[in-house]
């Protein structure tokens, strides 16, 4: 193990926001985006960004977000970046395989490219196909997520959409508005334990792999709160 790789509790996430960003809990940040995708001409979108450390809660209230978009009869869709995890046999070849979650083990230049085709859809214009991150297979699938172009709100959620190095530093620009979710580290943590051992991974040594590799991916990650236009305060 790297020393760069190594800790023995969870990263500190949850720090101030920065001057001129916008606190909001997660009701009041809901009932905004919504709120502003009702009043879109036929013709246009809102893709917004939900981005946090691993365990924050980005899918759930992605989710929560479409829901209520569609529930106001608002088209929406949900794009995780998750599908763009280079596979397995590929992270393996290239010696990654024990860091997969972070940044150099997805195919940014692809997620940038697709980000772009969902900016320039129009009514008319085919759907996209995006690819879709299968826990059960632990791989992503090609072509499981449909975007459409009367779709008014694409939800795009990951965590390295406020990144600010390499390929993945054009994603910030494709958004309309991003949102950065801040969770207080031991509830945060708990969650990604649950979450890997509901997949039948074992208790101790996923404790090890959330401190050590998920918990290196959440420093990254903080780094990037400061560019996004909201926070959103959720315990």
């Amino acid at each position: 193990m790297r020393a760069d790789e190594a800790t023995a509790a969870p990263v500190n996430t949850s720090v101030p926001a920065a001057a001129g960003v916008t606190v909001l809990d997660a009701d009041a940040a809901v009932r905004r985006v919504v709120a502003s995708a009702e009043w879109l001409p036929a013709d246009d979108r809102v893709v917004l960004g939900i981005a946090g450390p691993p365990g924050a809660g980005k899918s759930t209230l992605a989710e929560r977000v479409v829901d209520e978009a569609r529930a106001a009869g608002v088209a929406s869709v949900l794009v995780p970046m998750d599908g763009f995890h280079l596979v397995q046999s590929e992270l393996e070849r290239l010696g990654r395989a024990d860091r997969k979650g972070a940044p150099d083990t997805f195919d940014a230049p692809a997620f940038v490219a697709a980000l772009r085709r969902v900016r320039e859809q129009r009514p008319g214009t085919p759907t996209v196909h995006l690819p879709l991150f299968d826990r059960a297979i632990e791989e992503p699938v090609a072509g499981a997520v449909p975007v459409e172009p009367e779709d008014r709100l694409v939800v795009v959620e990951g965590n390295y959409l406020l990144h600010d190095d390499g390929p993945g530093a054009d994603v910030r620009g494709l958004l309309d508005e991003s949102w950065y979710l801040d969770l207080t580290d031991d509830v945060r943590v708990a969650r990604l334990v649950a979450r890997h051992v509901a997949f039948g991974k074992d208790p101790a040594a996923t404790r090890d792999w959330v401190l050590r590799s998920d918990e290196r991916d959440a420093r990254l990650v903080a780094a990037g709160r400061g560019r996004a236009d909201v926070v959103v305060r959720l315990g």
